[in-house]
């Protein structure tokens, strides 16, 4: 004896579903959908041995880009680079065995802008104070 089995699945019709909603998109405070045709992502490296300088130069790229309404993340503080060096005092090698022990300590922030850089152009011509790299690094926003 075979049997057949029903293979049929019963399916509800369409009428009977609930319409499906999508949710709205999100707005961000700040973000006009027509601003996004020509806007960058830009991340400013500074890197300094003096921390009042550096954050002087942090403290005026944000007030800068904050004046022009860009959206601005940062500073963030990576952690401190400490290079040391440890040399015996003596230049001939005899005598008492001292120690010089030297350190090196580089500061790094890094602050990222999304706007067009154009405008990036103008925030970075402030004075940059002495001692502090800047390293501008562009990426297109998709």
């Amino acid at each position: 004896h075979k049997c057949k089995m029903a293979t049929e699945v019963a399916t509800p019709d369409s009428a009977q579903l609930p319409p499906t909603t999508a949710a709205p998109p999100v707005k961000k405070a700040g973000y006009e959908p027509g601003e996004a045709t020509d806007e960058h992502r830009i991340r400013i490296t500074l890197t300094s041995r003096n921390v009042k300088n550096l954050e002087k130069v942090c403290a005026d790229l944000i007030n800068g880009a904050r004046n022009e309404k860009i959206r601005v993340k940062g500073p963030v503080r990576l952690p401190t680079r400490v290079l040391k060096i440890t040399t015996r005092k003596s230049p001939c090698g005899e005598g008492t065995n001292t120690w010089d022990r030297l350190e090196l300590r580089i500061h790094k922030r890094i602050i990222d802008l999304h706007s067009p850089s154009e405008k990036v152009r103008q925030i970075t011509s402030i004075k940059i104070e002495p001692g502090v790299e800047v390293e501008v690094t562009i990426a297109h926003s998709s």
